[in-house]
């Protein structure tokens, strides 16, 4: 069961985030006053979906990794501190501080400084996710690939 709730889980994680950045981008350069306000104060409300499937994807990777820590697994666990990091010390208070502004009607330059970081940061922790996923859809197929060459009807139609 966690080789299946694992990837779904980080597949949501990744798009929940994505989907944060993605309305930020395109509220900020396309949209209204109001619809960044709607956007940047229902971010932190998405924060109940993204933490908990954050919380699995790494409670379920670290039951799959069953201790290993090298290859692929040790890549992916290097990245999860600093994902983690980025996450709770910069994306979560800068999304918290954006509502606050945006809902006060405040747009000054501490607003668009701290939207910056808040860009920048998430498509770090995008590209990093991005990256776990890649490396652990290369260990799924190492998985699959062992497991049909040593069945007893490999090779046979």
């Amino acid at each position: 069961m966690t080789k299946l709730i694992h990837p779904v889980a980080g597949i949501l994680a990744l798009l929940t985030i994505a989907t944060f950045w993605l309305s930020t981008a395109l509220s900020e350069l396309l949209a209204s006053e109001a619809t960044v306000v709607a956007v940047k104060t229902a971010i932190p409300w998405g924060f109940l979906l993204l933490i908990p499937t954050l919380a699995v994807t790494g409670g379920s990777g670290f039951a799959l990794a069953k201790g290993v820590r090298t290859g692929a697994i040790g890549k992916k666990l290097k990245r999860m501190p600093f994902i983690a990091a980025n996450g709770l010390l910069v994306l979560i208070p800068a999304a918290l501080f954006l509502a606050s502004k945006a809902k006060a009607g405040e747009f000054d330059t501490a607003f668009y400084t701290v939207q910056a970081l808040e860009l920048i940061a998430g498509a770090t922790n995008m590209t990093l996710l991005g990256l776990n996923m890649r490396d652990g859809m290369k260990l799924t197929q190492r998985r699959r690939k062992r497991l049909s060459s040593s069945s007893p009807t490999a090779g046979s139609s």
